[in-house]
């Protein structure tokens, strides 16, 4: 079964239209006409409620008059790129004989015959003065095109295999002795010399040392017998190496110390 033709007239009849800039409330005004000689309900419903705020949402229409609705759109940020899919619907029927009151109203509207109601649907237009709407075409294009950037990456170098080797006393040395080119390279090299000469003697005293060591232990090893073995979990510290001769310290510190002034010089 078709619907009901609707009996209202609505002015306007198809848009309700916003003008902004929206930064604040903005409002459209709605006229319900009655022509005919009965009392007709009306309601008005939208597909986005918490965008709207609409004074009266529902009432009755006397007949051969008039009412106004007021539909009031809720600040937000417009985009006019977005697409508005913002509608309204005005549903009417004829009134019941008798008095009218809020409570009659919502169980009138909660028990409604389906093919006794009558609609009118309008969609919602955004409307900018031109000059706002280049504005804001202008602000979204370049939030676009910010967003669109990708971030920079700090561009840091890879160290090379070579930079990743541990660097020795000796190619320490090497490396100070080539960076300070200069007329006294042969007292350098001197030095350099004598420094891995006193290395290997040093390598050559902790060898000896160790020796001794070892024969000294084997000459007080005395293994007792079965009778008087114990086993415990307390260990001895191992036997401390011999101190190196402080001989040898301040030759290394005099020849650091040239080493040094030849530089500062």
């Amino acid at each position: 079964m078709s619907k009901l033709e609707q009996v209202l007239i609505l002015e306007p009849s198809g848009e309700l239209k916003f003008k902004g800039p929206f930064t604040e409330v903005v409002t459209s005004n709605l006229k319900l006409n009655n022509p005919t000689d009965k009392r007709v309900c009306f309601k008005v419903k939208t597909t986005a409620p918490r965008r709207y705020c609409v004074r009266p949402n529902s009432g009755v229409v006397e007949p051969s008059s008039s009412i106004n609705v007021s539909v009031m759109l809720q600040p937000f940020d417009y985009d006019p790129q977005e697409k508005n899919k913002h509608k309204f619907m005005v549903q009417s029927m004829f009134a019941p004989e008798g008095g009218i009151d809020n409570e009659t109203m919502i169980n009138m509207w909660k028990d409604a015959d389906q093919t006794q109601l009558m609609d009118s649907k309008l969609k919602c237009v955004f409307e900018l003065p031109p000059e706002a709407l280049q504005n804001d075409l202008d602000a979204a294009k370049e939030a676009k095109e910010v967003a669109a950037v990708p971030p920079v990456k700090p561009n840091i170098p890879k160290a090379s295999p070579e930079a990743k080797r541990p660097v020795t006393q000796e190619a320490t040395a090497v490396k100070a002795v080539n960076v300070g080119s200069s007329p006294g390279d042969s007292d350098m090299k001197k030095v350099l010399d004598e420094c891995r000469r006193l290395q290997a003697e040093v390598s050559k005293l902790q060898a000896e040392n160790a020796q001794i060591k070892d024969d000294g232990l084997r000459q007080r090893n005395v293994t007792p017998s079965d009778s008087q073995q114990t086993f415990t979990t307390e260990f001895a510290p191992g036997p401390q190496p011999r101190a190196i001769p402080p001989v040898l310290y301040l030759l290394a510190a005099l020849i650091l110390g040239f080493i040094l002034g030849k530089f500062i010089l």
